[in-house]
């Protein structure tokens, strides 16, 4: 399946375009899709340790703009987003 993952606050230093093209097996899940962006940024960022952070600390959304868990299964192609914390007072 194909996932593109949009990319909000912090998250957009990632990549020069608001978002990134992932393939995932059928009936993966936001853990699954994790491991990927992890990967993503050992070998384009050598292992960012920054990156890592806001990505194993953000949460997702799904195309109608809910927070999914770890456990949503990803069953088809579709648009997910990645919405890291925001700092600040």
């Amino acid at each position: 399946m194909k996932i593109k993952l949009e990319l909000y606050g912090a998250s957009r230093e990632l990549s020069e375009k608001n978002f990134i093209e992932f393939h995932l097996d059928e009936k993966s899940s936001i853990k699954d899709l994790k491991k990927k962006i992890l990967k993503y940024v050992d070998s384009k960022f050598s292992g960012n340790d920054n990156f890592k952070k806001i990505i194993e600390s953000s949460s997702f959304c799904s195309e109608d703009n809910n927070i999914i868990t770890d456990n949503y299964l990803i069953k088809k192609d579709q648009k997910i987003g990645i919405i890291p914390p925001i700092g600040g007072g």
